[in-house]
């Protein structure tokens, strides 16, 4: 074991990552050599006095970089590099960006950390659109989209309607998903500086991909109802934010759905402080949820977002945005600004997949082979608690004593199956903790490897005390 210990006087980012920067660069320097045992996580805390959980992430991530490897009962080790060549350094910047995932999925993990729509014979019906599309559209696809035909707005009414509501076909904005549609409305009705209202747990990308854009966030409490109105009235009054951004309806990653009381009074609160609204309704066709969208609340100040990629594919990249009255040119411009434009071939794959009924079916699909995987983890982790929906491709786990969420996410790793820690969904630092982990299982491609990778968690928590060891 190696009496060396990393320099953390440098840099300005989070300690976890100036840890793992040290580690990374000791190795890339051979100070220390494949086949090192890095010093126990409870030792090395201790040494550099920091807490354990700082050296279980910084642990974690150079896990992920695939520079460790830890093996139970015996500790963590230097990996010989991948052919010989020196591996590239990754600046703190760049991987805060990233988040807690590796820049890199490794190869040959089961993946519980995406929620893409399962396989569920999309394929065949994508490539045949694809086939006719390319031989009745020559022209159109090898060039850029400037004319949007009718289909595309029409598609997009009708895979946004839901419990009643049905947007104006001439607030629709086809965008290259639910992302690019949400950072077209941020970059639309927003300026740099401006503050953005996030709840304390929630979809990360959106709101570093805001920070990108130089807008500020702002984080709201929430509890087993969602976001909390007199948190949002708080901020507010004091703030002033301009933007809010929430998931109503099977939030990611708690899965709380907010009632329709609640979702009341965040739109006074809203129309009170002249606040915009996005809605993430990604999950939102699936989970068969009545209570009305803010949409059919707020009408004159939520944009509804939502795609094709939870229920349908994901590689198709298609999605819409539903607006306020008089917006949908605007995002429409601004979503080509930022996303360089709309392919042509992408879109109409969409429109024909929801227009031709392909999508309501596969979406059907979906969420039956969703619902057998989910009756998986039941069976799996019964005992342990974790909230789960039979329509919804992940889970919230709640991890026992001594887990922690990065250390657990970190054991995780070593024996095979890739999950995702708390503070992936943290869209700033709060004290908070909440020592859960998200297991998303709609990708593996067999159900086999769903409950293969179920097994492997429950082994870890049932044995927490011997493999926390092995990784502190």
């Amino acid at each position: 074991m190696t009496n060396w210990l990393p320099d953390i006087s440098s840099g300005t980012g989070p300690v976890y990552i100036r840890v793992a920067d040290s580690i990374e660069n000791a190795i890339t320097h051979g100070v220390l050599p494949p086949g090192t045992k890095l010093p126990p996580q409870r030792n090395l805390a201790y040494d550099i006095g920091v807490t354990i959980g700082t050296v279980s992430r910084a642990y974690a991530l150079v896990h992920e970089r695939g520079l460790v490897a830890g093996e139970v009962g015996r500790g963590t080790y230097v990996l010989e590099r991948l052919n010989g060549k020196q591996i590239e350094l990754v600046d703190p910047i760049t991987q805060a960006l990233a988040g807690t995932r590796g820049l890199n999925t490794p190869d040959a993990k089961i993946r519980f950390d995406t929620t893409a729509a399962p396989d569920i014979g999309q394929g065949e019906i994508i490539g045949r659109l694809f086939a006719d599309i390319s031989s009745e559209h020559q022209t159109e696809i090898s060039s850029y989209s400037r004319n949007f035909p009718a289909s595309w707005f029409q598609a997009g009414q009708i895979w946004l309607a839901r419990n009643g509501w049905q947007p104006a076909i001439d607030t629709i904005v086809p965008t290259l998903g639910a992302h690019a549609g949400a950072i077209a409305v941020i970059s639309a009705v927003t300026s740099p500086g401006d503050k953005i209202v996030f709840e304390n747990l929630t979809y990360t990308q959106i709101s570093r991909a805001a920070r990108l854009l130089g807008r500020r966030s702002i984080l709201v409490d929430s509890d087993e109802h969602g976001m909390i109105p007199e948190d949002f009235e708080r901020l507010c009054q004091q703030q002033h934010p301009r933007l809010a951004f929430l998931m109503p309806t099977a939030h990611n990653p708690t899965l709380v759905t907010m009632p329709e009381s609640r979702r009341r009074a965040i739109a006074a609160i809203a129309r009170r402080h002249s606040v915009w609204l996005i809605e993430d309704d990604l999950y939102g066709g699936m989970t068969g949820d009545q209570n009305p969208l803010m949409a059919a609340i707020a009408p004159e100040r939520t944009f509804v977002v939502s795609s094709l990629s939870k229920s349908v594919t994901a590689g198709v990249r298609g999605g819409w945005v539903a607006c306020p009255p008089h917006f949908a040119q605007r995002i429409k411009v601004t979503h080509k600004m930022t996303t360089g434009g709309l392919p042509f071939i992408l879109a109409e794959t969409c429109a024909r997949l929801v227009l031709g009924g392909h999508a309501l079916e596969l979406r059907r699909k979906s969420v039956e082979e969703i619902k057998a995987r989910e009756q998986l983890a039941r069976e799996a982790l019964s005992g342990f608690e974790f909230n789960s929906h039979p329509h919804l491709p992940f889970l919230w786990l709640k991890l026992p004593e001594p887990w922690l969420s990065g250390t657990f996410k970190n054991a995780a790793l070593t024996e095979g199956v890739l999950i995702d820690d708390e503070d992936e969904f943290k869209a700033a630092r709060i004290e908070k903790v909440y020592h859960r982990v998200r297991v998303a299982f709609s990708s593996p491609p067999r159900r086999e490897d769903v409950a293969a990778g179920f097994m492997t968690l429950r082994h870890l928590l049932e044995n927490g005390s011997s493999g926390y060891d092995s990784h502190i």
